[in-house]
């Protein structure tokens, strides 16, 4: 009896040795963690992200690195050990700095084969374009016409004496948006004659604030109701933003956008891997998701930008009003690149002295 028992007893740990653990099989691995640095406009929504983290077994944390300027020269500072595995939010007013800072690695998404050329600006693919809109001057519907006043149809009409201290723009030095209306007036008048044209709207009460919002939501006078400049540097996509966040509802954008040509300047973001990153596999597949259409199609109506994706269906109230030039303002990235910081400081010599 008792060598019975020794044979069971024997059994039993052989048994167990050779039953799978439950640790190796029946739990599964924990989330890995992906972390994205942006610009602190960034938006997408939870169930979007929720999907991907699902899909993908991972835990995203989106890491706000200040405006598009500051999101870079953090990326910069600490490409040695990278704050994050993605950056999203570089546009082509900074392009080629990031590039020439080496920050990113190179990815071919098979996305890219949806998106056309124009917005590819990166031949070596270590910044794939996500988003793009076009930064405008807006205007106050209601002011321009209870004053029977012309709307201004071109950079020139804003000289005119008529639209004198009716313009609020932002500080280039410290907005993007700034910079990008900056880089419109270098298109439209060359090198020789920009200087001029800024020399013109500061002698016809130009008014200049540091960041969009001052300027939107404090001096535009569509927007708080009791601002003193009806016209603002601000994005086509406004419009459609006013009617959609509008309490309580309204059927019309009380604001439009100047369209003539080289008036709007298109800005691009893009998306790239970060050198060093210890996740590559999952960086890539959100930079796949990023180009996918659930993610294209979640953009316009958390960051008013257009997809880059054509094949990405847009809001109903996003293609009733929102605003697009038949010509932008363009400049190559290179260029930008070569003298964006000698520009800003004429700017500053000529407008704010």
């Amino acid at each position: 009896m008792k060598k019975l028992t020794l044979l069971l007893s024997a059994f039993l740990v052989l048994l167990s040795s050779c039953a799978p653990r439950a640790t190796e099989t029946s739990q599964p691995a924990s989330p890995q963690t992906l972390t994205v640095m942006t610009h602190d406009s960034f938006a997408v929504s939870e169930e979007v992200v929720t999907a991907f983290e699902a899909a993908n077994n991972v835990k995203v944390t989106f890491l706000q690195g200040g405006d598009a300027g500051s999101m870079l020269n953090k990326a910069i500072l600490s490409k040695e050990a990278p704050l994050a595995d993605v950056l999203f939010g570089v546009d082509n007013t900074f392009l080629s700095r990031a590039l020439e800072a080496d920050i990113f690695e190179p990815y071919a998404s098979p996305a890219l084969a949806a998106i056309p050329d124009p917005f590819k600006l990166d031949p070596s693919n270590r910044a794939l374009p996500v988003d793009y809109g076009d930064v405008c001057i807006n205007y106050d519907k209601k002011y321009f016409a209870e004053h029977a006043l012309a709307v201004p149809q071109s950079l020139e009409d804003l000289t005119k004496p008529e639209y004198a201290n009716l313009l609020v723009v932002e500080n280039p030095a410290t907005s993007s948006t700034g910079l990008a209306f900056l880089l419109a007036t270098v298109a439209h008048f060359g090198e020789e004659g920009y200087l001029d044209y800024w020399r013109a709207l500061k002698a016809n009460g130009v008014v200049v604030v540091d960041g969009w919002e001052t300027a939107y939501y404090t001096n535009f006078s569509a927007s708080s109701g009791k601002g003193p400049q009806p016209m603002v540097v601000s994005y086509g996509t406004s419009p459609a933003a006013e009617v959609i966040y509008a309490n309580p509802p309204i059927d019309d954008a009380p604001t439009a956008s100047i369209l003539g040509p080289d008036t709007c300047f298109r800005q691009i973001e893009f998306v790239g891997i970060l050198k060093g990153t210890q996740n590559r596999a999952l960086a890539e597949k959100f930079v796949d998701f990023m180009l996918s259409q659930p993610f294209q199609e979640d953009v316009p109506l958390q960051m008013f930008v257009y997809p880059v994706n054509p094949n990405a269906a847009l809001p109903e109230a996003f293609v009733k009003y929102a605003q697009a030039p038949a010509q932008t303002a363009a400049l190559p990235p290179a260029d930008i690149a070569a003298h964006r910081d000698r520009w800003i400081q004429e700017w500053t010599d000529a407008v704010m002295k």
